[in-house]
């Protein structure tokens, strides 16, 4: 059990026998009362979102989480098909689970699968991903001091915001939190 003022987005707790991941939080402090969490929860298991309020001396249950190393392997466009990278078993998950980590997942690349009693529940993302530009406007010749951006389609179908300079061909790092161009890698 962990108090509610450490609550924080992205955890997973135990709220009325159901699993719920944290989705946003804030800590409010009105005045001359008492302070409180206000929290939007996300249900592990419908995927509904609800908004609960914690009193900030309310204890909350957190779910332990059995994390394994995965490599994504391929989809078949409902399933998303992953290996252990230790037992080198294989299994799917539906793309309802993985909802905002698909735009990131190429082939190959290795993510972290949740588990809870033995079952996937979430896949938590690197912080950044490398992924390839396949179409985006040509830069503009003398367009070098610039703090315009340009739309980008990323290999995985992503599109981002990228600086002019950017071009076809080049790979990218993109914050997987945020979906932001980080920067150009060098290769």
């Amino acid at each position: 059990m962990i108090a509610a003022t450490q609550i924080k987005r992205g955890m997973t707790i135990k709220l009325n026998g159901e699993l719920y991941r944290v989705f946003s939080f804030q800590h409010i402090t009105p005045g001359n009362w008492r302070g409180m969490v206000q929290t939007k929860l996300r249900s592990v298991k419908s995927g509904s979102i609800i908004e609960h309020r914690f009193r900030s001396e309310d204890r909350v249950e957190q779910a332990y989480l059995e994390t394994h190393e995965v490599e994504y392997l391929y989809s078949d466009g409902t399933d998303y098909y992953f290996m252990n990278t230790e037992t080198f078993e294989q299994f799917h998950l539906s793309s309802d689970l993985l909802e905002d980590a698909i735009p990131f997942m190429t082939p190959n690349i290795k993510l972290q699968i949740e588990f809870h009693e033995g079952k996937p529940i979430g896949v938590e993302m690197p912080a950044a991903v490398e992924l390839r530009v396949v179409s985006t406007e040509p830069a503009l010749k003398g367009a070098t001091v610039s703090n315009v951006n340009k739309p980008a389609t990323l290999e995985t179908g992503l599109v981002i915001q990228v600086p002019p300079f950017i071009n076809e061909g080049e790979l990218i790092r993109v914050d997987t939190s945020e979906g932001k161009y980080l920067e150009r890698v060098k290769g």
